[in-house]
Order: C-alpha cells, then structure tokens, then sequence
C-alpha cells in the first residue's frame, strides 16, 4: 500500500478522544496548542481485521475469566516466521501488561536492592526510572556518537563488567532512541561479554518488527542460542507498537530458560496475581494472523516522513543533524549546533510549537537533542518542518 492511500484509510484525528498524546500537552508541557511529535504511539487506526475481531467479542457481551488460545501462539510464531525470523515454543511466553511493567517485574523477581544495573544512554527513559524506582544501582555505558552513526563501545562496556559487579544488563533493540538496527556482529560481540561475566540480560524488543528498508532484525535470542546462553537471556516484546494497542494492556515475556521460567513463576505467585487481557488479546492475534499489509504500508509512510523531515532540514538548516533511521518510528535530531547554549524549550516549544522528548530525557550527555515521532500524517511533519524553518528564519534576523 503506498504512503498517501495508507495515510488516507487509517490517519485518525486524535484530539478529544482521551490521548495522552493530543490531549495531556497542558499537563506534560504547559500549552494544550502544541503538535504533538512526542510520546511513541501511532495515530493510525489498527488494521480492519483487528477492528472486526474485537467488534466481534464485544457483540458477545462477555468478558469474564479467560485464558489464552493455541491459535494465539500459532498467529504470533507465523508472524514471527515471516518477519523475525525467531523461534519460540509456546511455553516460553509469559503475559503481562506492558512491556516496562515487564521490565519492573523482571528486576524485582531476579535482583535485589542495592544490586547494580547496566543500561547503554542514549536510552529510552523509564530504563532509568525502574532501575533507581527499585533501589537498584545504575551503571551506564555509553554509545558513541560517530560520523556512520551511533555504535556499542565495547571496551567501555566491558570495563564496566569488569569493574563492577554488574547483576542484570537491559539491552534495547532495536534501540530507541538513536533508531540503530543491531547487527548480527554486534549482539554477538555483547552477548558473549555477559556470558564471560556472567550477567543476565533483559532485551527490550519491543520495536522489532518497524524495521526500515535495508536492514535487518535479529533477536537476541537468536544469537543467544548460538552461544549456549539463553540461561542467561529473557525476551520482552509486544503488539503495542507495531499495530498501536498499548492501551489494551498486552506484552510478551519469554523465558526461555527452565530455570528462569521456574524462578519467575515463584515470584509471580507471590506478588503478580494478575490474569489476561481478553481484548488485547484477541486483537494482537488478528493483527499477527493479517497484518502483514498493513504493516507494510505503515513502514512506507514512516520512511517517507523520515525522508521528508531529513531532506528538507539538512537542505536548509545544515547545522540540525539527523540520526539514521534504521528502526523505530522516531527519528533522532542534533541540534547543539543549531542552537548552542540555548534555552530548548523556549525555542522548540513555545516559538516552534512542537511537543517532543528532549534528549536530556534519554541522558544527561545528549542535552540539545530531541527525538520526534514519524508516526502520523505528512501533513504533520510537513507542518513541523515549517515551523523549524520559520524559527530558523527568525534567528537568522528574518521578519
């Protein structure tokens, strides 16, 4: 499905519907008339056969006590097939209610207080929130910031396995924010620094499937089972951000370890008494049985956008830097040169009139950044760049 036709069936106005979005920016960002670029979900409506299936069960009127289907494993290991290319086994899933509640329950279960953390800034930030929420130690590494992009310093990761003692590493893949598809090479040389080190490792897939043209996912399970470390290794992913269903409430945790699984299981039925949810349920399993096409179109119009905004700020504003987008929907921007040692919010928020994450959200070492979502219509990018390049036209001295 072309971009235009994609953004024409299933572009939705969000406004006054409750998104925390459109509809929170007074609360997160003081003005209610800003466009919102900011936090990751869609404004696409999910594909017709979701929307069916649902309206399907709520015909039914029942939603009581539920469990989950074999055909639910079945639609999600044919997704997997098809786009990951990973393996599962059925009994290796576990559900829970978004990916970062996984996380929270993860750390809880297999570390204690006062254990120390690893995570790689620039990172999603509740990374840092459930590491320091839950009294653990957080210690960082760095990517590196490159002319070929962002890339793992792995000596530093490794001096700080060496240095410390490191309990649990969370990796993010792809990584958001910077939009890096990890290679194969790369999770391999990662991975076996956890093994030598003996470091269990949380990897956060939860982007996998919004892959851009000329790259390719691979799961860290994948290389885990080449090592001999899936001992060592969990898996979090769900539909929410590939088909836009985070407020149905369901994610996957794998664990595909014996020992893991039973660890986790105990800890469950000691602090996680939680059941399925029905809705969210039957939606990702019609979204992984159809969406295919769907998908499709929607990565067209995310490269699109990322191509437009690219373009026409390189183009025009030079000095604005622009991370390649290999995954994710969010593109990655530099602006430290743009505008040094200015007030960003100032310039980007009540002069631009853009609601976007500030880099400074990701790590305190990418302050001058902002990450801008992609997943909505041209139309929309199309006004944020105006809007840049009607800023950028007042700094120069423009009327």
């Amino acid at each position: 499905m072309e971009a235009a036709e994609f953004i024409q069936t299933y572009y939705r106005k969000r406004k006054g519907t409750d998104s925390l979005k459109w509809d929170a920016l007074e609360e997160r960002y003081g003005a209610a008339d800003l466009l919102p670029l900011w936090v990751a979900d869609m404004d696409f409506s999910v594909p017709e056969s979701v929307q069916a299936a649902l309206t399907e069960r709520i015909d039914h009127g029942v939603f009581g006590y539920s469990f989950t289907p074999t055909d639910y494993f079945s639609a999600y290991q044919g997704w997997q097939s098809r786009h990951e290319q990973t393996l599962f086994q059925a009994e290796w899933l576990h559900f829970t209610s978004g990916v970062v509640q996984g996380i929270y329950d993860l750390i809880a279960c297999f570390t204690a207080e006062g254990d120390q953390i690893l995570i790689q800034p620039p990172v999603y930030y509740p990374f840092f929130d459930v590491v320091k929420n839950q009294k653990r130690r957080l210690v960082t590494s760095e990517l590196i910031e490159t002319e070929a992009g962002y890339r793992i310093d792995f000596e530093h990761f490794e001096k700080q396995l060496k240095e410390n003692t490191i309990k649990l590493f969370i990796l993010c893949s792809p990584h958001n924010p910077v939009g890096r598809v990890w290679e194969k090479a790369e999770l391999r040389k990662l991975l076996s620094l956890c093994q030598k080190y003996d470091v269990l490792v949380i990897s956060d897939e939860i982007h996998s499937d919004l892959i851009l043209p000329g790259h390719t996912f691979c799961s860290a399970l994948t290389i885990a089972a080449e090592l001999d470390f899936l001992d060592h290794l969990i898996v979090c992913n769900a539909p929410s951000k590939t088909f836009n269903l985070a407020s149905l409430l369901n994610a996957h945790i794998w664990l595909p370890a014996e020992n893991l699984r039973k660890t986790y299981q105990a800890w469950q039925e000691l602090h996680r008494q939680t059941g399925i949810s029905v809705l969210g349920q039957i939606a990702a399993q019609a979204a992984y049985a159809t969406g295919d096409e769907w998908l499709e179109g929607l990565l067209t119009v995310v490269e699109g956008n990322y191509q437009l905004l690219k373009q026409q700020l390189t183009t025009q504003i030079p000095k604005i830097k622009i991370s390649e987008l290999q995954g994710t929907y969010l593109a990655w921007l530099d602006l430290r040169e743009w505008l040094p040692s200015l007030d960003m919010k100032f310039f980007i928020q009540d002069q631009a009139g853009l609601a976007i994450d500030y880099g400074e959200w990701f790590s305190p070492e990418t302050k001058g950044f902002i990450r801008i979502n992609l997943a909505t219509s041209t139309e929309n990018i199309e006004t944020a760049v105006n809007h840049l390049l009607t800023l950028d036209h007042k700094l120069k001295g423009g009327n």
